[in-house]
């Protein structure tokens, strides 16, 4: 018993440092003029921005938690404007700084809170990304009570969260260590305790919850080698993805789309 937890302490300690170094290399190789993660530059289009499909030309949508600005950039090619906001203003910087490359003109981006009242009037936008946020919040009602505010009626939120029950999260649980897939992560989700969480905040599940990738404990090392070879990352990235079409109970987590309800529940 150990031994196993000590080999699974050293996995999760290299898996934190390699995803960051995974970052630093895309700049030190000159993929990117920024720090960002591999994902954002390796063209991915097998699930990777699954929410473009749904967008219109004339929507107006609100990217919450927008981080670097990866989704809002790519929804901006799709929809009249994007607006994000986040908490983290170097973050925002890089966001900033790759829509002036990319000449994106139709993105707003703002530093603001998720777990505080928005700064937008009802009904302001049309669709709303929530992609890798809630798990990270402390307020996690307030936040899907103010986006179900500023949606308009039978607006759509598009959310990714992540999955607590694969077998690598259970063997960290089971040896006693902290098993979330990251150490910022509040909470994480059976899809039963999602959907509860989303029906509390005034939103209704459309369709299937879509598994993401397969949970390995090499990830860290995979992200590693796309800082290193973008054509590598995408051929470790598509076998995850076909991994987890075999085995749906091991992805990562999920990604659903949502209804705003008109009351919420």
């Amino acid at each position: 018993m150990v031994i196993e937890r000590v080999y699974l302490r050293a996995i999760q300690y290299l898996n934190t440092k390699l995803k960051s170094a995974s970052m630093r290399l895309t700049r030190w190789t000159g993929k990117s003029s920024v720090y960002i993660h591999p994902k954002h530059l390796a063209g991915l289009e097998d699930g990777h921005h699954w929410y473009t499909e749904h967008l219109e030309p004339g929507d107006v949508v609100l990217d919450v938690g927008c981080g670097s600005g990866a989704h809002a950039l790519r929804a901006a090619g799709r929809c009249r404007l994007v607006v994000g906001f986040d908490y983290d203003g170097c973050q925002l910087a890089i966001g900033q700084q790759l829509a002036a490359e990319r000449g994106v003109e139709n993105l707003r981006l703002s530093k603001a809170s998720a777990e505080a009242s928005l700064p937008f009037a009802d009904s302001t936008f049309d669709k709303v990304l929530f992609l890798d946020v809630l798990e990270h919040l402390h307020q996690r009602q307030t936040a899907l009570c103010e986006i179900r505010r500023v949606l308009s009626d039978g607006g759509i939120l598009f959310l990714a969260a992540p999955n607590r029950e694969t077998s690598w999260k259970r063997r960290l649980e089971a040896s006693g260590l902290f098993h979330y897939s990251d150490p910022d992560h509040k909470i994480e989700y059976s899809r039963e305790e999602l959907e509860a969480e989303l029906e509390e905040g005034g939103f209704r599940v459309e369709g299937e919850f879509v598994p993401i990738v397969y949970d390995t404990p090499w990830a860290g090392l995979i992200d590693f080698v796309g800082g290193l070879s973008l054509s590598a990352y995408r051929r470790l990235s598509r076998w995850k993805r076909e991994a987890v079409r075999r085995h749906p109970h091991e992805s990562t987590g999920w990604q659903v789309m949502c209804r705003k309800q008109e009351q919420a529940r």
